[in-house]
């Protein structure tokens, strides 16, 4: 299989610039798992209320487009809005509709865009005066005696009307009420996390040379451009984020105590690379792990089962990654990306996750052989309906916690308190 021998390649001509990142970040501030899920990540207002807005003021658009046509008929548009206006009757004129229009669009632009508010009272305010006009409208008027214009713009009115309603209870309220319940578990979550969000956010340069591996996820819902450093200092660790052309958001760990992880190269390979299937009993962040076909000595096909994450609200997703595992002189390397197999289609208890470029990398140190570095580099489509926002902190996260566990592990295996 050439592909897994590509992405060692890709990713070993990478580690110079991976391996070279600074830990001296600049423009440090605290952090705590209150900042790390910041509402400040979330958008002013949602996309689907957006597009409520912009329905809306549709509404008031093709209703007036309606009017004006109906204007520009025999005695023409300036004769015709005097007697619509100026000399304006209940029964013949269809200038109360275009009010009605208007009205909806100001109360429920001023409730819904302006306010903000998240209930559903008003747009059940003006639907029913919208409603209850239009049917005495219908029923005292004689606009039915005007021919089509007659029954076009009641009935339009009236279909819009009801649209917005039923557009806004059943699609932006109950969309945004799901999005808080997943932020608000995310925020538990992290408030109950031991040790995994006590470092600090923090801004810094980097670069992506002409050489490096690409990563996964087209989409990108934050405006930063080129790194970010999410540290846990007690331990060392880092977690840097960049942005790959064609791939987007990639995440890298870069675990160190004082450095470098203090056990020697050799251990983390047994533990995390060379016996992937074993790191269920000591990494809480995978839920299984199981060898689908040994391609050759140093490839295989392996079927993983990721853990939920945020408190239970991303659910465990599985995947199934074809690996290259390769030993040099100064480091171990385990690349690899997601495939499919005959032996693990996609499972309905499970959403199919699919991983991008990525692997593990241990890296020996020349002066010592009793330290080494770790590298993770993670780039991953979780796949479902998730807030952006809400994936990249949740998969930070898990590096962070896998990190721990990995510190924990090693400690045991070497016989360190």
């Amino acid at each position: 299989m050439s592909k897994p021998r590509d992405l060692q390649h890709d990713l070993e001509r990478s580690l110079p610039a991976i391996a070279s990142m600074s830990t001296s970040l600049s423009q440090s501030q605290g952090f705590s798992p209150r900042y790390y899920f910041s509402p400040e990540k979330r958008k002013a207002i949602s996309d689907v209320r957006r597009t409520f807005c912009l329905f809306v003021t549709f509404d008031l658009l093709f209703v007036s487009l309606l009017w004006i046509i109906e204007l520009n008929t025999n005695n023409g548009i300036q004769k015709n809005l005097e007697i619509e206006i100026i000399e304006y009757q209940f029964k013949t004129s269809f200038f109360d509709i275009f009010v009605l229009a208007f009205f909806r669009f100001f109360v429920l632009l001023l409730g819904y865009a302006l306010l903000k508010l998240r209930h559903w009272w008003v747009i059940a305010f003006t639907t029913l005066v919208s409603s209850a006009f239009l049917i005495v409208k219908v029923i005292l008027s004689e606009l039915l005696a005007k021919g089509a214009f007659g029954y076009l713009l009641p009935i339009v009115s009236f279909v819009i009307a009801w649209l917005e309603t039923w557009f806004l209870d059943f699609k932006v309220l109950s969309q945004e009420a799901e999005e808080e319940r997943w932020y608000l578990a995310a925020q538990a979550a992290a408030s109950r996390g031991p040790l995994l969000y006590s470092g600090a956010l923090s801004d810094g340069q980097f670069y992506s040379p002409p050489e490096s591996f690409a990563g996964s996820d087209n989409e990108s819902d934050e405006d930063d451009v080129g790194r970010k450093a999410l540290t846990a200092q007690e331990f060392g660790d880092v977690v840097y984020t960049i942005e790959i052309p064609f791939h987007g958001k990639t995440f890298i760990l870069k675990s160190f105590s004082q450095a470098f992880m203090q056990c020697s190269a050799e251990t983390v390979y047994q533990e995390v690379i060379l016996q992937p299937e074993r790191m269920i009993l000591w990494n809480k962040t995978v839920a299984a792990c199981q060898i689908l076909q040994r391609v050759e000595d140093n490839t295989i096909v392996s079927y993983d089962i990721a853990a939920g994450a945020a408190g239970g609200v991303v659910s465990p997703r599985d995947f199934v990654n074809v690996r290259r595992i390769e030993r040099r002189r100064d480091r171990y390397i385990s690349s690899g990306m997601s495939t499919t197999h005959g032996l693990k289609p996609p499972l309905s208890k499970y959403v199919r996750g699919e991983n991008g470029p990525g692997g593990f990398i241990v890296l020996k140190c020349a002066s010592n052989p009793k330290v080494c570095t770790f590298l993770w580099i993670l780039n991953t489509d979780l796949k479902g309906r998730l807030p952006r926002y809400l994936i990249h902190q949740s998969l930070a996260a898990t590096m962070f916690e896998f990190a721990f566990h990995l510190r924990q592990r090693v400690s045991e295996v070497s016989g360190r308190p």
